[in-house]
């Protein structure tokens, strides 16, 4: 499942087209009629390669009226620079001496779940802060099962369970790649894709 993941996140740059595509993105939204024209080829050519990149959650897109506009999915991109090297090097912290690392890092997340849920579990509020918002977003999914498909409804009662806004965390699941959506159904992505908070400031 997590090399599956990093290769189709992998794929979805394979191209010279989606590469450009993500440049010109970078700098801003485009709709697809004005990237078809910067690019020189046609919007049918770019509707395929934006419905490969937003499959691989590389891109949002937005509908204005009749016009599709295409943005970065920068938390995904960032987070997931590295994805393969994560996934290569996973086991091999402990012997760098990586130990002391993680468990500062454990600490941090004591103190963050202590203070922000309930003695019975309840989410208080969500953090401001990214990194503790993380530390949430990733405690509660840590509560599903690894590798079943969940629908909306069942994804929506399961965060009812900790909060009553599951339509904003049910989106933060997303955001942040913690679960991925297909034809609305939802399943936990592997940790080495979760945007990560060990590495923020």
């Amino acid at each position: 499942m997590q090399l599956d993941k990093v290769v189709a996140y992998h794929k979805a740059l394979a191209d010279a087209t989606r590469i450009k595509m993500l440049i010109m993105l970078a700098e801003g939204e485009l709709n697809g009629q004005l990237l078809a024209e910067k690019l020189g080829v046609t919007p049918a050519t770019i509707t395929h390669h934006a419905t490969k990149l937003r499959e691989a959650s590389l891109i949002n897109e937005r509908r204005d009226k009749n016009t599709i506009y295409f943005s970065l999915n920068d938390y995904f991109i960032k987070s997931n620079a590295n994805a393969a090297e994560q996934l290569i090097y996973r086991n091999a912290g402990k012997e760098r001496g990586m130990d002391h690392m993680e468990e500062s890092y454990e600490r941090l997340k004591i103190a963050v779940i202590k203070n922000f849920f309930t003695a019975d579990g309840k989410l208080k509020h969500m953090p401001v802060q990214l990194k503790k918002k993380l530390i949430v977003l990733q405690h509660i999914v840590s509560r599903l099962t690894r590798g079943q498909r969940y629908t909306e409804k069942e994804i929506n009662q399961f965060i009812k369970g900790f909060h009553d806004d599951f339509a904003t965390i049910r989106r933060e699941f997303i955001m942040h790649q913690l679960m991925f959506r297909e034809n609305g159904i939802y399943e936990l992505n592997p940790p080495e894709l979760w945007t990560k908070w060990e590495t923020l400031a």
